[in-house]
């Protein structure tokens, strides 16, 4: 699972910084909030002053009974979710590439070629 945290510094400007990957044995709510709170700990965090929580889709997380987002919002009623769109908009993409040959082909050469710069 990769953590990463956007803040506004005193300038009132949006940073955004990769923190770091957990390794999850698995991908359940309960086990993913545990991560959480043990990566928080580790590095002096606070939960309570997190403000937004964005996830995919996946019920795991986004779960309005028994996902992370809802075991979070239990802890901190300001922590509120937004759904990452980037992600659906991944999956469209993927599949749209997956059923025209040429424009998957010209974007799977791209990536190969960003790969090797």
């Amino acid at each position: 699972m990769s953590v990463v945290l956007r803040f506004v510094n005193n300038c009132g400007e949006v940073i955004e910084r990769f923190l770091g990957v957990v390794h999850v044995s698995n991908t359940s709510a309960h086990t993913l909030k545990n991560a959480i709170d043990d990566f928080f700990a580790k590095y002096s965090l606070s939960l309570s002053k997190v403000r937004g929580q964005g996830y995919d889709g996946a019920s795991n997380m986004s779960g309005g009974i028994n996902g992370l987002k809802q075991k979070n919002l239990e802890e901190n009623k300001q922590a509120h979710y937004v759904h990452c769109f980037a992600h659906r908009l991944q999956l469209v993409i993927v599949s749209f590439l997956k059923n025209n040959g040429i424009v998957g082909s010209f974007f799977y050469h791209l990536i190969m070629i960003v790969n090797v710069v």
